[in-house]
Parts: structure tokens; C-alpha cells; sequence
């Protein structure tokens, strides 16, 4: 069978030489003179896709989809297979012999690809044709790793082109409180998140983990696999003084590339945060304007008690509960009393009317989603600079039914913050409640690979988008993941019941029914329907003959 120069490879369970060792996947196995190691099945299927198309760019898109078939897997999932499979090669990420991740883009298989030197069961003429045709296709590869790896010994710049081949990866671990204060660990919150906000700013870097509407500043050290840089730091307020020691280091090796202790009045807190940004960038490898570095030192507000008022308010709006709510209103309330041009607060007091709204916490719904507009117009009006601005103005008009307005600002805050994971989230919801839930399934996919510790949020935009499109063991993967992180969601045990009615599953629609029951005594789906957002008629029938099954 003749072979392409640019894929060598027959079928997954042929075997094949890439670089040094040979591949054996019946086996999962990769051997070489004195040695052989086992390697996951995963890793041996990314391992063969990537043979496929040796020296050419395979999208982590491509791999996800053909690899895990039918699931949605984080990003992570890949970035572990990544790893160990360079392990099990000796391979170098820094300088790949093997596997070259082409950042924004995926990876290449960059060493030689050749079958076995001996293959019994082809004739010899045959052979001879398919090493000559792979021989050539490996010098066509070698003469790009000559290159490329005669590029890497110059000196770093930063231009264009290798900005774009090399754009840094970054994720800021939370900050840590030293002290037994609850103000403390509330500023420690506020400055990582308001941290993300800034280094978000910048188009020639990538930041992993920017979810402000879910109320994290940021995942796990240990979780943010994709960062090459890490961020971290540590909060400290002594009479009157603050005290922050930040950090900036390789995730891999753990060196450290600068750290900087501020020692100051708490006064100058904003001073602070208009420094830290630009200097982080400045450390990197990124190409960064000046505009940007403008940007990234424009405060929300320079009201410290104000500052503080907001971030009581998303941390009692992100309960999401009618006391909760109201808490975070109280909240909003006095920082903008204090600083009436703090835009980001007008923007959450918008989504506590939004919510009053969704909720039916309120006797005048209409009234409370059109007060919410206001607020959100205004947001947007003071600041327009701002990623909630964007995503408070988006939600209102979603829950308006102006789904196309929505997605129309939404598209807005991903140019102005291409690492804005609740973005792609809120459009992907947007998606499936205007009847298109197959657009929702790559949109989330972007949405967990930069925020990896994604919440049950997340994962109720995947299983409702999987309900409407008929994939119900993906549905209820899913919602399963939304309720182990929030059992107390109501929307989540909405659609949990009415996939059990669709599954058969008596007992376990008739026990999601109770729960609704008990977290919505008064619950009433055709009520419920009223205020939702689906302007999909189908999508309507659908839920609301599986809930009308259980009397709800």
C-alpha cells in the first residue's frame, strides 16, 4: 500500500519506529536497545494520531474529540497524556526531540517516523518503496527541526514572530491571607482576581483560570497544568500597614524569575495593584502595548472601603440563594454610596435584580429584569473597559430573550479579553437557549481549558446542552458533575428529573421531582418556563412534557 510522505503510519496496530524507539500499540508498549515502557492507552492513541501527520501542527481540538470520542474531557486530561508520553520518551518540553507544543495552536510530532527495520509480511520492492517515501519525508521533517532548533539558539527576542509561535501560558495561584482576619482573606480574594483581570488585558499572553463571575481568583497551583508561569503571593495587614510578597516563577522547575515585597500604608493598595501588573509583563516573554500597560493600571475604584463592600457582595451573590442575594444588593449598594462611578459594582447590583427576576423572588419580575437593565446600561456607560460590564449587560439581555444583543457583547469581551473563560461560558449558554446546543459543545471546551477547576456552572451548560441534542449519557455525566459541586441548584434538578423521565428511570425522576419540591415548595414548571430564557419552541416542548410527567 503506497505510503503519503506526510503519513507514514498504516493502522493503530501496526508497528512503527518514531526517533529512537519502536511502537508497538497492540502492546502499548515503546521499546528500545536495553529497555521498554508501558505506556497508557490514551498516551499510545495521541501517540499514533500524532504519527499520522509527522512535522505537521495536530490541534488540541482534533485530539480531544478523536481521542476521547463522545466526551468532554478539560484540557488537562490532554496536558497529563502530554506529559507522561514525554516522559516515556525522554523527551524535553523546553527542547522537544519528540513532541513540540505549538502554543494557541497544539502539537507536532517532530521526530522521524519509519516502520519497523524489518517487516517480513511486505515484499521486498514494497518495502524499499516505503522507506525511501518515509526516508524523504524525514528529511523534509528533520530539515524543520534543523531549523527550528537552530532558531532556539539565538538570543530570546521579542518580536512578532516569535510572540505568536510562543505565546506565554500564565496562572495566578490564589493569594494566601497570613492572617486570622476576615478582611484579609476578602483583600487577598480581591487582589488576585482584580490581578487576573489585568494580566488578561494583555493579547500576547494567556491566562489560565480567569473566571471572575464564578467568585474564584484563580485554580490550584497543581491544576494549572497549561501555565509555563505562575504567579503567587502573600496578604498581610498590620496597623494600618500592607504587607504583599509576591512571586512570579517556571510552573516546571519551580525557579524563580523575580518576587517583589511591598510594605505600605493600606492606603496605597490601588498604587500597589497600578504597579504589579506591568511589572509581571515585563518579566515575561510577551509582546504587551503601551495601550495595554494603560489599561492594565486603570482601578476600578480608588475607594479602599468601597473596594471592600464589593467584594462582600460576590462573595454573597455567588451563594445564590434569595438571602444571599439581598445581602450582596446591601453590599453593591454602599460601594457605589461611597464611589458612584464604580462601574463594576453597578454591574453586580444589575445581576441581583436579574436574579430576583430568573428566581421569581419578586412579585414584579418585569419590573425587577428591566431595573436591571438599567444598572447594567449604566455599568457599561461608566466603564465599558471591563469583562462583568460586558458579561452583566450579556446575562440581562439574555434573560430578556435578545439572545443575538447578548452574544453581540459577549463577542466584545472576548476581543478586549481573549482569556475570559465565564465569556465563552455565557455565550455557549446563549447558544443552546436560542435552539443551537452543538455550538455550545466547543465553546465549553474553550471555556474549561482556561478555567481547568471550572465549577457546576459549567458543567449545567454541558449537560443541558447534551439533553437538547438527544446525548443522554453525556447529559447525565454532566449535570451528575454540576450536583456533586452544588446540590442545592435548583435549575440542575430540573433537568436531572426530566432526563430521568426520558431515561425510564421512575425512582429516580420521582426522587429529582421531591428535591425540587423541597429546595421550590411552590415550584410550577410552567411558571418556571415563563421567566427562562429558551426561546427554542422545541427545546420548550421538550422539558415541559418530561416535567409535566411528574406533576411538576
Amino acid at each position: 500500500m503506497p505510503i503519503a510522505i506526510d503519513a507514514p503510519v498504516t493502522t493503530t496496530q501496526d508497528r512503527l519506529r518514531v526517533g529512537d524507539w519502536i511502537v508497538e500499540p497492540e502492546l502499548n508498549q515503546l521499546s528500545a536497545p536495553g529497555k521498554a515502557v508501558k505506556v497508557e492507552p490514551k498516551a499510545m492513541a495521541v501517540l499514533l494520531h500524532l504519527a499520522k501527520r509527522p512535522g505537521q501542527v495536530v490541534s488540541r481540538e482534533t485530539l480531544l474529540s478523536d481521542v476521547w470520542p463522545g466526551v468532554v474531557v478539560g484540557d488537562d486530561s490532554l496536558t497529563q497524556v502530554i506529559i507522561k508520553l514525554r516522559k516515556a520518551l525522554g523527551d524535553d518540553s523546553d527542547r522537544p526531540t519528540y513532541i513540540q507544543t505549538v502554543t494557541k495552536r497544539g502539537y507536532r510530532l517532530v521526530a522521524p517516523v519509519l516502520p519497523p527495520a524489518a517487516t517480513p509480511s511486505i515484499p521486498r520492492w514494497r518495502a524499499w518503496t516505503m522507506v525511501l517515501g518515509v526516508l524523504a519525508a524525514g528529511l523534509l521533517v528533520a530539515a524543520g527541526i534543523w531549523w527550528n532548533s537552530a532558531e532556539r539558539t539565538k538570543p530570546m527576542s521579542r518580536s512578532a514572530d516569535a510572540v505568536a509561535t510562543e505565546l506565554p501560558t500564565l496562572a495566578v495561584a490564589p493569594f494566601q491571607a497570613l492572617g486570622e482576619d476576615g478582611h484579609e482573606s476578602l483583600l487577598a480574594r480581591g487582589l488576585t482576581a482584580d490581578l487576573l483581570t489585568d494580566l488578561s488585558k494583555s493579547s500576547g499572553l494567556s491566562v489560565i483560570g480567569f473566571s471572575p463571575m464564578e467568585g474564584r481568583a484563580g485554580g490550584e497551583a497543581s491544576n494549572q497544568a497549561e501555565a509555563r508561569y505562575l504567579v503567587s503571593g502573600t496578604v498581610q495587614r498590620v496597623e494600618g500597614r500592607l504587607r504583599l510578597h509576591v512571586y512570579l516563577a517556571e510552573r516546571d522547575t519551580g525557579k524563580q524569575l523575580w518576587s517583589e515585597r511591598f510594605d505600605r500604608a493600606s492606603t496605597d493598595l490601588f498604587a500597589i495593584q497600578d504597579e504589579l501588573g506591568p511589572k509581571i509583563v515585563h518579566m515575561l516573554p510577551a509582546k504587551v502595548s503601551e495601550a495595554e500597560l494603560r489599561r492594565m493600571a486603570q482601578r476600578h475604584t480608588r475607594n479602599l472601603q468601597a473596594y471592600e463592600y464589593y467584594q462582600r457582595g460576590q462573595a454573597a451573590l455567588l451563594v445564590r440563594q434569595g438571602s444571599g442575594n439581598e445581602a450582596a444588593r446591601q453590599m453593591f449598594r454602599r460601594a457605589i454610596e461611597l464611589d458612584t462611578t464604580f462601574a463594576r459594582a453597578y454591574s453586580g447590583l444589575a445581576l441581583t435584580y436579574a436574579a430576583d427576576y430568573r428566581n421569581g423572588w419578586v412579585t414584579d419580575g418585569p419590573g425587577a429584569l428591566e431595573r436591571a437593565f438599567e444598572l447594567a446600561r449604566t455599568a457599561s456607560e461608566i466603564n465599558p473597559d471591563v469583562p462583568e460590564t460586558y458579561w452583566a449587560l450579556a446575562y440581562v439581555h439574555a434573560q430578556r430573550r435578545e439572545h443575538e444583543q447578548a452574544l453581540k457583547y459577549l463577542e466584545r469581551s472576548l476581543t478586549l479579553y481573549p482569556s475570559f473563560a465565564d465569556g465563552y461560558a455565557l455565550m455557549a449558554s446563549v447558544k443552546t437557549f436560542a435552539g443551537r446546543p452543538a455550538a455550545t459543545i466547543p465553546l465549553m471546551r474553550t471555556a474549561m481549558r482556561l478555567n481547568p477547576r471550572s465549577g457546576y456552572l459549567y458543567f449545567l451548560v454541558l449537560g443541558r446542552a447534551y439533553f437538547f441534542l438527544g446525548d443522554l449519557e453525556q447529559a447525565r455525566f454532566n449535570l451528575d458533575e454540576a450536583l456533586k459541586r452544588n446540590p442545592e441548584y435548583l435549575e440542575t434538578h430540573v433537568y436531572m428529573a426530566a432526563l430521568q423521565v426520558l431515561l425510564r428511570d421512575k425512582s429516580s425522576a420521582a426522587w429529582e421531582a421531591d428535591q425540587i419540591r423541597a429546595l421550590e415548595p411552590q415550584f410550577a414548571a410552567k411558571r418556571w418556563l415563563e421567566n427562562y430564557p429558551m426561546t427554542d419552541s422545541e427545546q420548550r416542548t421538550k422539558i415541559m412534557q418530561a416535567l409535566t410527567q411528574l406533576s411538576l
